[in-house]
């Protein structure tokens, strides 16, 4: 019996194609030198993060998941949309149609996030109703943000004057110049009604940017804010040609955008690999525009997010390979979201819906959240690498942080992967500490599905997922004669952290 077994299994693997026995179990060689060259390895992907419209702010699930993100990540600043929207109240006009500024939830908006250590990218958007040249000129969104230009040039520089103003006089002009001011949010589509929609969205550009500098020339502004990587180099070739002041660049883009939307091409460009292409190109069209050099804030970015791949243990390996791909071309980018308090479609109905966010309905962690745990923990020097998953670097005591991952884009079967380390300029026999998130570690969907998958979790369910899909104490481990083999399950993140 067990000879026409091993006969029987032998026949089988002549049978299967080459690629096939390749896929079932992948190996991998790595040699790294600790005391190999380095490069300053900002991070750059976990300081600012994205979240829905400016009144969520004051919400209480809002500020609490502000306090869970800031223990897993460098968070510094947060963007949202909708700042000049009605329902935060700042504009209204008298029986006369001068204009009533009303500062009370800015404030508590403001000092709700500088409380809690983060402070703010200034999306200034959208328009309040009384202002609007069309009142009617509203965005599909649940909360029906108004996209129209201005009624008046001179009303709406009154108003941008007077936030600035009250923000330096509130906060001081040594806060408020630490922050970021941008204009509008992605004008290149329907969040503008101006026509023609480039033009129009310059001209308010021109108005904002110079009510801003008027107030204090050390307020930071920029744009254009556009979706898909566009306008850039018009933008620029307006600014340069007007004397519009820019202090940065800030577009968007996103993994499962289209290659036709972010390059104007019918290239064959995997969707993971398209942020940083777009991310390199539009850092080309700034070196090569009339105002070169300037920094370039990439204020939306997301992983692909089909089949609610965005709650799943693939975003880390995904966020693994966007930072690897991305490093040295852009000074900072925005994760959409930082949680699913959200409204684009009306209040989240039930947790794992594929939100955008690291944070569940109701402060449920999900895998994404301890991948940015991980990724936190990688030193601030890099060690330059060949391998496609791998981000080797320096910390600060002079050991080794290093990220390694096994990315399967979602609807794809992957394979266990084994990758041999070899380690020169650490002491052979090094002690080594490993943590991972995969899908027994830091995955709480199946847990949630165990709990029978409630719409509407209690605080205490909360609580015990959160529980019981934390992460543990780092596996410890050490180097044998300077090698480390690592077993990577698909959609795995490993962080391996080598003593000096």
């Amino acid at each position: 019996m067990y000879r026409w077994l091993r006969c029987s299994l032998f026949a089988l693997l002549l049978a299967l194609p080459f690629g096939s026995i390749l896929r079932a179990q992948s190996m991998q060689q790595v040699a790294i030198d600790a005391d190999a060259a380095t490069t300053p390895f900002p991070h750059f992907w976990e300081q600012i993060f994205g979240s829905g419209h400016a009144i969520l702010s004051l919400r209480e699930s809002y500020r609490n998941d502000i306090r869970s993100v800031h223990q897993v990540a460098d968070f510094r600043y947060v963007r949202f949309h909708g700042i000049l929207d009605d329902e935060v109240g700042l504009y209204n006009e008298d029986q006369h149609g001068n204009p009533v500024y009303n500062f009370s939830y800015i404030d508590q908006i403001y000092d709700g996030l500088l409380q809690r250590g983060v402070r703010p990218v200034v999306e200034l958007s959208f328009m309040p109703r009384k202002l609007a040249f069309n009142p009617r000129d509203l965005h599909v969104f649940w909360y029906h943000p108004d996209v129209s230009p201005p009624k008046s040039w001179e009303l709406w520089d009154d108003m941008i004057t007077h936030l600035a103003q009250h923000l330096v006089d509130r906060y001081g002009i040594e806060e408020v110049s630490q922050w970021y001011f941008e204009v509008w949010n992605e004008p290149n589509i329907d969040f503008w009604g101006g026509i023609p929609r480039q033009q129009s969205y310059f001209d308010l550009y021109d108005h904002t940017a110079r009510d801003l500098k008027r107030v204090s020339p050390r307020l930071r502004v920029g744009g254009p804010a556009t979706a898909a990587a566009a306008w850039v180099p018009a933008f620029l070739a307006h600014a340069a040609s007007m004397h519009v002041p820019v202090d940065f660049v800030s577009t968007h883009g996103y993994a499962d955008d289209t290659v036709e939307n972010l390059f104007h091409s019918d290239e064959k460009i995997p969707q993971d690999d398209r942020v940083c292409r777009a991310v390199a190109k539009v850092r080309k069209e700034i070196d090569t525009s009339p105002i070169p050099h300037l920094p370039l804030l990439w204020t939306e970015w997301n992983v692909i997010g089909a089949d609610d791949a965005r709650d799943t243990t693939y975003v880390g390996p995904a966020l693994a390979d966007t930072i690897r791909e991305c490093d040295g071309k852009v000074t900072e980018m925005s994760f959409w979201t930082f949680d699913d308090v959200f409204e684009e479609d009306g209040p989240i109905a039930r947790p794992f819906e594929g939100g955008f966010g690291l944070i569940a309905k109701g402060g449920i962690y999900k895998p994404s959240y301890y991948d940015f745990g991980l990724l936190h923990q990688l030193g601030d020097r890099r060690i330059a690498s060949d391998a496609k998953d791998l981000i080797v670097t320096k910390t600060a005591d002079g050991g080794l942080a290093i990220a390694a991952w096994n990315l399967v884009d979602p609807g794809h079967h992957g394979a266990m992967q084994t990758m041999d380390l070899t380690l020169a300029g650490v002491p052979a026999e090094a002690s080594v500490a490993i943590q991972r998130v995969d899908d027994n570690h830091g995955n709480v969907l199946p847990r949630y599905a165990a709990m029978g998958s409630p719409v509407d979790p209690t605080p205490v369910q909360v609580s015990q997922l959160n529980r019981e899909t934390a992460l543990g104490a780092p596996e410890q481990t050490k180097l044998h004669n300077g090698k480390l083999t690592l077993h990577l399950s698909p959609n795995s993140l490993f962080l391996i952290k080598v003593q000096p």
